[in-house]
């Protein structure tokens, strides 16, 4: 997993939890989408997915939304 020739990082989870605590908003997958797009500097969607795709929790936000590709999840975000 790429990111402009280098390795996407895993998901800080440590800085998720202070991310979150600074939000008002309530769904855990829209956080982490914010956060992610926020202190990774991300917002190319398929490189998003591909993220979210290599963790285990994000795994299971990604299938509790039926989102299993990334054409999909560019069709969830733009529903927010």
């Amino acid at each position: 997993m790429f990111y402009k020739g280098k390795k996407l990082a895993n998901i800080n989870w440590n800085e998720y939890k202070e991310y979150k605590k600074y939000t008002s908003k309530k769904d855990n997958f829209v956080i982490l989408l914010d956060f992610i797009k926020s202190y990774y500097n991300i917002n190319n969607t398929f490189d998003v997915f591909d993220m979210l795709r290599e963790d285990e929790t994000a795994q299971m936000m990604l299938e509790k939304r039926s989102i299993t590709n990334a054409e999909k999840l560019e069709s969830y975000m733009n529903k927010l």
